[in-house]
């Protein structure tokens, strides 16, 4: 025999359908919640298949977020053999059936019996609680920097209407330091009603290792710029309260992001392969911590292929007869995340030149007709190779 239990997972509950060998279900599907009583209830069942076997079942079931977490931890405790599949394998097996039907009962037991189609399945080999910890905290800072880049946008539109010569005044416009100077003077009527002297000050305050010259330069500037404001504004209290809203969340992000790239970089240092993917050019903490997190062990690709698709930047293939199509778009199957971050290593590799290999690639696609983004994918589909190479020798990149 060759007994496997299929588990359609959902928000706090499970499916389960268990077979004995291929086309021999056992006993009728049920469901267990996720908690103590539930799980417990699922094992002395698991206990039952195995009884009944004579061999320990394999478990099968879909990656689901977040979801199959309390299910993957509680067989990590028991050691049970399970398989995570790609929902997009699951998804492919499920269109087989001829009936249109989907219930979870039958996706449970379709999960099943792929593992009975599919020969190439290989229990699942568990990311580290540090690796997973890792890309928790990647994954959390990409989600509030998103949420901060759109708050800066509705920060600049009461920006526009309240003060829009203050752009001006500091190089960076959403530092601390200016982002604590403009909360002190919101308006270019309350710059007026203070001295330069007054406004120096204030900047000094706000912790930027700066000399009493610069302040005196900025103070300066933030009133040549209040001078500069050609309207003689009937402001709404609401402008100046949201601004000042604004201003404060702003900082609030800033804190917070501050703290999660710090967690960030000392819990990537812990890894070797953080430095490996750190001494590729272009590359930097924050990139490369995202790299290991999302890729995990390296040993679970065999081949930098199927790391490529795992990226989800394989071209796609289609033909058909004597038709083989020419514009092939990248498959976009697999992790998004790490999708969108060796794009972003692509673009500062080439930027500025910071690494002549990848910027000589990039160059050379330019010049064979592709446009800039095809360059892109084709770099980050090097770039991958390369990182492939690396991890698996455990050797730094050179030049």
């Amino acid at each position: 025999m060759d007994p496997v239990i299929g588990l359609d997972v959902a928000k706090g509950k499970t499916q389960v359908q268990a077979f004995l060998q291929k086309k021999n279900p056992y006993k009728r599907s049920f469901t267990f919640e996720h908690n103590v009583l539930g799980l417990h209830n699922f094992y002395r069942f698991y206990q039952e298949v195995e009884e009944v076997a004579g061999l320990p079942p394999s478990v099968v079931f879909e990656s689901t977020g977040h979801y199959h977490e309390p299910v993957l931890q509680f067989l990590e405790d028991k050691q049970v053999i399970y398989y995570l599949v790609n929902p997009v394998l699951s998804y492919e097996a499920k269109k087989a059936s001829l009936r249109k039907v989907k219930t979870d009962a039958i996706d449970a037991f379709h999960l099943g019996e792929l593992y009975y189609k599919n020969e190439d399945l290989k229990p699942f080999q568990k990311k580290s609680i540090r690796m997973m910890n890792l890309r928790n905290l990647t994954r959390q800072h990409d989600s509030l920097t998103g949420t901060y880049v759109q708050t800066k946008l509705q920060f600049l539109t009461i920006l526009d209407q309240v003060f829009p010569e203050y752009r001006k005044v500091f190089g960076a416009l959403y530092s601390p330091t200016s982002l604590a100077t403009l909360l002190q003077f919101q308006t270019p009527q309350g710059v007026k009603e203070v001295t330069v002297d007054q406004i120096a000050e204030v900047i000094l305050k706000q912790g930027a290792k700066r000399s009493y010259k610069w302040a005196l330069e900025k103070a300066h500037k933030l009133k040549e710029a209040a001078e500069r404001d050609p309207f003689k504004r009937n402001l709404y209290t609401s402008h100046v309260v949201s601004l000042t809203m604004y201003i404060q969340i702003l900082l609030q992000y800033q804190r917070h992001l501050s703290k999660l790239i710090e967690e960030i970089d000392a819990l990537a240092e812990e890894f070797d392969e953080y430095e490996i993917i750190r001494s590729i050019l272009g590359i930097g903490g924050k990139i490369a911590a995202t790299i290991i997190s999302e890729i995990g062990e390296i040993d679970q690709f065999n081949h930098p292929k199927k790391l490529v698709a795992y990226a989800g930047i394989d071209p796609s293939v289609f033909e058909s007869g004597k038709f083989k199509a020419t514009i092939n778009k990248i498959t976009k199957r697999g992790s998004s995340r790490l999708r969108q971050v060796l794009y972003t290593a692509v673009q500062c590799g080439i930027t500025k030149n910071r690494n002549p290999k990848l910027k000589a690639y990039y160059d050379k696609k330019r010049e064979e007709g592709k446009p800039h983004k095809v360059a892109i994918i084709a770099c980050a589909n090097k770039l991958i190779h390369w990182i492939y190479a690396l991890l698996d020798r455990k050797e730094a990149f050179k030049v």
